[in-house]
């Protein structure tokens, strides 16, 4: 089954390659393009593709707040990678706190780009170590008061408090099997559960919701 991908970004000369890239694949295919947010918001609402490869400086509607709007659709399931020639930590921190579930830059290799679009689509959350440390910083910066506890905290078992906070810690899944002494298909099944509990759409938002909450600290293990 192939992956729909919409590509959107200001440069139709940018486009046009990222095309080129994901037509020289077998399982993904472009089912349209967007020259601004405001029409990735329209495209990703009636073309239902499984990832937006979204840009974030276009005119009309930026990307962020295009990332923000698709997110909240609870009748749109598309997932958001946003592809940027700027890495800058604002970038980062808004990008995933608008619901994006992946950032790349546009200098990564054609690979990278490629297996990027394939793991937000398999409902995984594609971001670096040294992206998750700033994005942990950052939501440590803006704090700011109390930690903020969400009531459906209360619905997790003892056993998914501490994969959160693993999650949180940067664990993967095998980390998280070793720690625990689990399979790694038991651990998949607590993130899951996580995640389906929480509302969240993927780990970044665990990771996020966990720093807020107070679960983990930076800085404390």
């Amino acid at each position: 089954m192939s992956v729909g991908v919409l590509l959107a970004d200001d440069q139709e000369l940018v486009r046009a390659g990222l095309e080129m890239i994901l037509d020289a694949t077998d399982d993904l295919r472009v089912v349209g393009q967007a020259a601004d947010g405001a029409e990735a918001v329209e495209l990703a609402a009636r073309l239902r593709p499984n990832v937006v490869l979204m840009d974030i400086r276009m005119p009309s509607v930026d990307g962020i707040e295009a990332t923000r709007r698709i997110a909240a659709d609870p009748s749109v399931s598309t997932r958001v990678l946003v592809l940027t020639t700027f890495d800058h930590d604002d970038y980062v921190f808004d990008a995933f706190r608008a619901g994006a579930s992946g950032f790349l830059v546009k200098d990564a290799p054609r690979e990278q780009i490629v297996a990027g679009i394939r793991a937000v689509a398999g409902g995984e959350a594609l971001a670096s170590p040294s992206v998750t440390r700033r994005l942990i910083e950052r939501v440590a910066e803006s704090g700011g008061g109390p930690p903020k506890r969400p009531r459906e905290l209360d619905d997790l078992t003892p056993r998914e408090l501490e994969v959160l906070e693993g999650v949180a810690r940067g664990l993967s899944n095998a980390e998280l099997a070793e720690r625990f002494v689990l399979s790694e298909k038991t651990v998949k099944t607590h993130v899951s559960s996580i995640l389906m509990k929480l509302g969240l759409r993927d780990r970044v938002q665990a990771v996020i919701l966990a720093y807020e909450a107070g679960i983990v600290a930076p800085g404390r293990d």
